[in-house]
């Protein structure tokens, strides 16, 4: 298919997967989307913070207009690394359109729909030349990675600027198998932790005079997967834990290790917040180095993220009457799947996802097909025109 036949938001979504903009790489992203927000009225800023080992994150703020209602869209340029890139049908940044289905790395998670919603602001201020109200959108380049330099501070110059929008939607891929299937009103926490379990070394053939660390990780590890964290409520689906790693570092087979380490993380529902949860976890861990006779070490990285529920916001059954008037279906609320950058605009203001259809998000060969990409542009200008009615 010749990219002269395609639609305004399909052409947009093949240039940016063409950037190569890996975290933490900006790879022409920005400057791209920066030129054509520029192009369309828009004041553009780049907002670059370097983190304690002195790397930059580069991030774009864009504003056009000061005045009336004020809504912004959130969302991220950067991508997650490839794989392997003979897995791939196309070239990962080539930005390939078969079979009307665009690939490459970024169509689904989130580069699709920027272009959808850049798309749709330009037609909303095309109609109306004298537009009364503001639009921002709210574009980091650390979504993907630590999410350190990217989102959050953004928003902390926001809120030192008093500068708070209405209402925000993050473009993430909401949508597990089809358009219009499902928004986002909250996620669930996330806290990410490293165990370390301090025993005593000694021979394999003399256990009596060591500590296994080994074995006593295991054990705990098994207490905290046995105790049910909460049962969920309303809104969210219970707290889960997950081990993701258990490592020791032994090359050698007749030594019992003096140390062991792990790692799980733990998604919460509202019932925790992070202190709450963080609290819980200490004092298993002292109950369980008592018993046992051994020295526990737990380390919680940061930023985790917290819970948020937005509950019962108007702007919510706008976008759902949007998604209705496109698709002829009203999407599911739900709370359930990963973190995003909401959790960090929610301190801002009221904040929602919804994006393109996720099924193949951070997979090789990643795609969506381009009726789903001019669905999304149709279903977000649909719905800035009710909220600015």
């Amino acid at each position: 298919m010749n990219k002269e036949t395609l639609s305004p938001e399909i052409e947009f979504a093949i240039d940016l997967i063409q950037c190569p903009s890996v975290t933490p790489i900006e790879g022409g992203a920005l400057d791209l989307l920066e030129k054509r927000l520029s192009a369309a009225g828009f004041i553009c800023e780049r907002m670059k913070f370097s983190g304690d080992g002195g790397e930059e994150t580069d991030n774009l703020y864009a504003r056009y207009g000061k005045t009336g209602k004020f809504f912004c869209f959130a969302g991220h340029t950067d991508v997650v690394p490839p794989g392997d890139m003979s897995a791939w049908v196309f070239p990962p940044f080539a930005g390939r359109v078969e079979n009307n289905v665009l690939y490459g790395r970024g169509a689904a998670d989130m580069k699709g729909a920027i272009a959808a919603f850049t798309v749709a602001f330009e037609n909303l201020l095309a109609r109306q030349p004298e537009f009364p109200h503001s639009v921002a959108l709210l574009i980091t380049g650390d979504e993907e990675g630590s999410a350190v330099n990217g989102t959050r501070k953004m928003i902390d110059v926001l809120v030192k600027r008093n500068e708070k929008p209405d209402a925000c939607i993050v473009g993430e891929p909401t949508n597990p198998d089809h358009a219009g299937q499902m928004i986002k009103v909250g996620r669930r926490g996330s806290l990410n932790v490293i165990v370390t379990l301090t025993g005593t070394q000694g021979h394999a053939a003399y256990p009596h005079k060591a500590n296994n660390p080994v074995h006593h990780m295991i054990d705990f590890l098994a207490v905290l997967k046995s105790g049910i964290l909460d049962q969920g409520n309303d809104f969210f689906q219970p707290s889960n834990l997950e081990i993701t790693s258990i490592d020791v570092g032994n090359s050698v087979t007749n030594v019992i290790p003096a140390v062991a380490k792990a790692r799980f993380n733990i998604r919460f529902s509202s019932e925790y917040s992070g202190e709450t949860l963080i609290a819980l976890l200490q004092n298993k861990a002292e109950a369980f180095a008592k018993e046992k006779n051994v020295k526990i070490d737990l380390e919680f990285l940061r930023p985790w993220g917290e819970s948020f529920l937005t509950k019962g916001a108007y702007f919510i059954e706008m976008l759902n009457d949007a998604i209705q008037s496109e698709t002829g279906r009203r999407a599911e609320l739900s709370t359930t799947g990963g973190t995003s950058d909401a959790r960090f605009i929610k301190d801002l203001c009221p904040v929602i996802e919804y994006g393109a259809v996720g099924a193949t998000m951070h997979q090789v060969n990643e795609s969506v097909a381009i009726a789903d990409i001019i669905t999304l542009r149709k279903i977000y200008e649909n719905f800035l025109g009710r909220f600015f009615a």
